[in-house]
């Protein structure tokens, strides 16, 4: 196992019902945005109880809305004015992981005082390395499980054509309520899209190299079983809270540092799925969803050992040599995200061959040139994944 730090203060706070507590978290005197993304969190009533809950207290509240699905740089520049109009000193997250990102650079962003009328230079960096002494304090409600960002520093940003990463340990919700009931009036699409992320945010910190971190392993191989085994059970059976509970709680402890601590980890197919949601838009999850399979086909030797033990822990694949157990486990990988209604084929969303191309200029742009856990996947072994996608 690798020497590592291992630091996370979010508060959770898990369970029906448990929305009447956000009174008694936020400050009482705090000025309040309460950020969110379309209208479905005013739809079914979500945005409701939350005013409700902080009117108890005598805080100002305002609402800022249309965060969108892998959020711009743009959109979030107009709530960042009115944090700094307003005096903003409590930023409330409601929805996904697009409006928690969304809200960690919200938060930076009104506290890089020396920053303001050059704010993409800190997504350009990341936030990462930029000393700052405070940052606004952040909740959440989560309405879709997926991200993890309810219990992560990081999230994701759209700047132009490019999805930028950024960082920083000031970007920790305080807290985050999980209610799961709140999960189910999603579509269904979306609650296969937080079954893949989930699955896959787990096989980047997992299926690397064996490096004896058993306890890392088991708890990756846990929620990689769960996912498995609740996945089309969840998206069938909405209303079930049992169900439903584990997806959340397996989506947060997915990416909240545990399973990733001590371990390698391979980012790549995020970062190749980034370009494919840049270019064509393609929902996040799903580009992960087309990426894997492949990746793994393209890069068997480097993965193999870790393959099998998945193949044999997770799949229960007993019988072959190691490769033929890894093989085997990348088709039962890519079966189960077919039984969820996700393709794993570029062509399946339009996708020709001379377009990779471009999609390959965007990771050399990006610098994303000497990438995976051992820094070997060039531009040119890229290109043969996204073409073995098609």
């Amino acid at each position: 196992m690798n020497n590592f730090t291992f630091y996370n203060p979010t508060k959770i706070i898990f369970g029906k019902g448990e929305l009447k507590k956000l009174d008694s978290l936020v400050p009482k005197n705090a000025r309040v945005l309460v950020l969110y993304g379309g209208g479905s969190v005013k739809k079914f009533g979500t945005l409701d109880t939350v005013l409700e809950e902080l009117k108890k207290s005598k805080r100002d509240i305002f609402e800022f809305s249309g965060i969108e699905p892998n959020p711009k740089f743009e959109t979030l520049m107009k709530a960042v004015e009115i944090c700094r109009k307003e005096n903003i000193t409590f930023l409330l997250a409601v929805g996904g992981g697009s409006v928690m990102d969304g809200t960690k650079f919200v938060s930076i962003a009104v506290s890089a005082t020396e920053f303001v009328g050059r704010e993409k230079e800190l997504v350009y960096t990341g936030h990462n390395g930029i000393t700052l002494k405070s940052a606004l304090p952040i909740g959440t409600i989560v309405t879709l499980p997926a991200t993890g960002s309810e219990m992560n520093s990081g999230g994701v940003i759209t700047l132009g054509k490019d999805k930028l990463a950024i960082s920083n340990p000031l970007t920790f919700p305080l807290f985050s309520i999980l209610d799961p009931t709140l999960t189910y009036t999603l579509p269904s699409t979306q609650v296969a899209n937080g079954i893949i992320d989930t699955f896959i945010h787990t096989i980047e910190q997992y299926v690397t190299y064996p490096v004896h971190a058993t306890f890392q392993d088991r708890t990756s191989e846990g929620i990689l079983k769960t996912m498995i085994e609740i996945g089309k059970e969840t998206i069938d059976n909405p209303t079930n809270y049992d169900l439903r509970a584990n997806l959340v709680w397996n989506s947060s402890m997915a990416l909240n540092g545990l399973i990733g601590a001590g371990v390698p980890q391979d980012w790549s197919i995020h970062l190749l799925g980034h370009e494919l949601t840049a270019v064509f838009g393609i929902d996040h999850a799903k580009t992960l969803a087309i990426v894997l399979p492949s990746l793994w086909r393209v890069r068997i030797k480097e993965k193999e050992a870790k393959l099998a033990q998945y193949a044999q822990r997770v799949w229960h694949i007993t019988e072959g040599t190691t490769r033929e157990k890894a093989l085997k486990a990348i088709q039962k990988t890519e079966e189960f995200f077919n039984s969820l209604g996700i393709s794993t084929k570029l062509s399946d969303y339009g996708v020709t061959e001379h377009q990779i191309n471009e999609v390959v200029q965007g990771l050399i742009r990006h610098n994303f040139t000497n990438i995976s856990e051992t820094g070997d996947l060039t531009p040119e072994v890229a290109k043969e994944i996204y073409l073995k996608s098609l």
